[in-house]
């Protein structure tokens, strides 16, 4: 009997992509396919393999036993394939579009500066950049990479550790001319604190007093969602904001901001990272080779060690 001819890799990039996308819809809108047409896909592969791969729900997918199987045997695959073509491909510049997601202060003090370098490197690469400090979903935002710093929940992103950044309380040189420099914790209940409103906020201003923690509550009447937002409130003296220091070290190098009770800093620092979807391997040339610039023009940048030896006043 001859054998029907089936394009399996195609099947599997189709399978692949529903699950790194979450979903029927987002993978077909990266495949230029509909929706019904690629859940006829994955149905018809599973009638070929006599097993269900994925459970279906009106909110997102979940993979069986041996779904997660296929899916990891497709990677494996597909990442075989990627590099043999790589292999005796005649041209392997990276093309096409990658999409950066990310806060508006690191986009601001650190992304955009190196992207003018970036497109000397790979000019047949497009980046659309969208800076924000909501916590997005990279499937919802059709994100190739995001960059937030601080622990990691669990999750099926990948993560590259791109840097570290401890915090700063900071005020302008005006504002603590005109209502004094705060000495200890304490003092802060009488300061204006500029303040986040987005959910994922610290409450506190975490500090250590005596080789203890001690949390200090944040008063204040001026919040934002947004942290670039907030050093231009203090650069212009309205309050005391607590910034990550790599958005403000500029600032205090140039005296527009002063950073505060450092003898009370505890100074831990907060691990940035570039997250994506999928797995090393898997990775598309154009992703990779923005993974791989950033970490090597950030792992240069004194801001992301931690280690920026910020102002302070002493009185």
């Amino acid at each position: 009997m001859p054998r029907i001819e089936i394009n399996r890799s195609g099947e599997m990039e189709a399978f692949v992509l529903v699950v790194d996308r979450g979903g029927f819809s987002a993978a077909a809108r990266a495949l230029g396919m509909t929706p019904s047409a690629i859940s006829k896909l994955v149905a018809r592969l599973e009638a070929r393999l006599g097993t269900q791969l994925v459970h279906r729900s009106t909110r997102k997918l979940q993979l069986t036993a041996e779904g997660q199987q296929f899916y990891d045997a497709s990677q494996r695959v597909l990442g075989d394939l990627d590099e043999a073509e790589r292999g005796v491909a005649a041209d392997t510049t990276p093309r096409g579009r990658v999409s950066i997601n990310t806060s508006t202060s690191f986009g601001t003090q650190v992304l955009l500066p190196l992207v003018p370098r970036f497109m000397e490197l790979y000019p047949q690469l497009a980046l659309d950049i969208a800076l924000t400090d909501r916590v997005v979903d990279l499937i919802d935002e059709r994100a190739d990479i995001a960059v937030r710093w601080g622990p990691l929940p669990s999750s099926a992103l990948v993560a590259r550790h791109l840097g570290e950044t401890t915090q700063a309380i900071v005020a302008s040189p005006a504002y603590l001319k005109r209502h004094g420099t705060p000495l200890k914790p304490q003092d802060l209940a009488a300061h204006q604190q500029l303040d986040f409103s987005y959910r994922r906020r610290v409450p506190d201003w975490p500090l250590r007093v005596g080789g203890k923690p001690l949390d200090v509550p944040v008063r204040g009447h001026i919040r934002s969602s947004d942290g670039e937002a907030l050093r231009h409130l203090a650069v212009a003296g309205i309050g005391l904001a607590r910034l990550s220091r790599y958005h403000v070290q500029a600032d205090l190098d140039a005296g527009r901001l002063v950073a505060v009770l450092e003898k009370y800093n505890p100074m831990e620092t907060e691990p940035i990272h570039a997250l994506y979807l999928g797995k090393p391997g898997r990775l598309p040339s154009r992703v990779r080779v923005v993974l791989d610039f950033l970490v090597a023009r950030l792992a240069e940048d004194a801001r992301l060690r931690g280690t920026a030896v910020p102002r302070s006043t002493k009185r």
